[in-house]
């Protein structure tokens, strides 16, 4: 078995004028919910064994604040370009070329994040579902079982297991 977590980056702050999208920052709320997030999953030991992450400052960012409240070095992902401008059959392969058994967390921007979600997913815990369907959030973590490895990973063979939000984490 195997685990796949999907993180869209936390909110981002609208461009500046003349500032490319690629290169916006996260607001001051997307950089507290990405660390808080990050001490969740420590805390529910849901730590990823890899990390794949776009490029984008924004992606960028999450992934480092999120690696401080895991307790985890931010430079053991690995950046990807193809992550901030893919469609859903390059972060398909992109997550089943990441061979190997144990989990995959990866760090992009929506539809895709949502897409790979549902498209990984054939059924879930229904909480999961739910908020799963009610919208993909900005810094939401849905997190995928799957019964092999996820180089061999598959359609609508996943099991959602649980989809987090930073409304979620005030919650408790």
């Amino acid at each position: 078995m195997s685990r796949l977590y999907l993180l869209r980056h936390a909110v981002a702050a609208w461009p500046q004028p003349g500032m490319k999208d690629f290169d916006r920052p996260l607001e001051p709320t997307g950089l507290g919910d990405a660390k808080r997030l990050g001490g969740v999953m420590r805390a529910r030991q849901l730590v990823p064994d890899r990390v794949l992450c776009s490029t984008a400052v924004r992606a960028r960012q999450t992934w480092g604040e999120l690696a401080k409240g895991l307790g985890t070095d931010p430079e053991r992902a690995t950046y990807l370009d193809e992550l901030y401008h893919s469609d859903i059959g390059t972060y398909s392969d992109l997550i089943t070329e990441a061979a190997g058994d144990g989990s995959l967390l990866v760090v992009g921007h929506n539809p895709m994040m949502e897409d790979v979600a549902l498209a990984f997913s054939a059924d879930g815990e229904p909480a999961a579902k739910r908020g799963l369907r009610a919208g993909f959030a900005a810094c939401g973590l849905a997190i995928i079982d799957l019964d092999g490895p996820i180089h061999s990973a598959q359609p609508d063979k996943g099991y959602l297991r649980m989809f987090l939000r930073p409304q979620d984490l005030n919650a408790g």
